[in-house]
């Protein structure tokens, strides 16, 4: 499992007398190769996942003022998780050719993979977030709006990973999954995971069609 890790380093190291150009090549193509691993696919939640913790900490840390009013900054961050969600799943995962279109793609085609961004670039991408955040807002709500965008993207990844690992014998539960893997196979529609929300606003909500015959 590290080997994948190993054969990044290796590549760096063969390349940094190379030329710029061919050692960014090499560089990018060992980082989307390491981005197919299960050791890459379980690290993601494990940063991701510590810098959620370590920022909701920070923002109860120094708090100052009314919970209530972290509590709804809290709710905002995770209701933009959910549109940031569903806007990355359905313009940029099936948008133009890129090198996530590829990996999700990678996935359609196997949805038991473990094709995912490399395990530093969430982590990296939400912690410059937070300190966008804390130039308009007080540190605390940018720390608790950071962190619970982070908490959405780990639930968001658990929960997708559970649908497609899990046969679930709860009716809600399965009901939950069906929605995604309607996505499959109609891949226009349903494109939120972890609540149908953004599909009924913007109408990507599957709706079967009754057959007269």
């Amino acid at each position: 499992m590290i080997a994948s890790f190993k054969s990044l380093l290796s590549t760096g190291v063969s390349l940094l007398s190379s030329s710029p150009r061919a050692f960014g090549s090499a560089l990018l193509d060992s980082i989307i190769r390491m981005s197919t691993t299960k050791t890459n696919y379980w690290l993601e939640f494990v940063f991701t996942g510590s810098l959620a913790t370590a920022l909701l900490a920070a923002g109860v840390h120094q708090h100052t003022g009314s919970w209530l009013a972290d509590f709804f900054t809290v709710m905002a961050g995770l209701l933009a998780f959910s549109f940031i969600e569903y806007v990355f799943h359905r313009w940029i995962f099936h948008g133009p050719p890129s090198m996530y279109r590829r990996g999700h793609d990678a996935h359609h085609l196997d949805p038991h993979g473990y094709d995912a961004l490399p395990f530093f670039l969430p982590s990296a991408i939400l912690l410059g977030l937070t300190l966008v955040f804390a130039m308009v807002v007080p540190a605390s709500h940018a720390c608790l709006l950071g962190g619970s965008i982070a908490f959405g993207y780990v639930a968001y990844g658990l929960s997708h990973f559970a649908i497609h690992a899990t046969r679930f014998r709860l009716p809600w539960m399965r009901n939950w999954a069906a929605r995604h893997h309607v996505h499959h196979h109609n891949p226009n529609q349903n494109f939120g995971v972890t609540t149908p929300l953004w599909d009924y606003v913007l109408g990507t909500r599957y709706r079967r069609t009754s057959r007269r015959g």
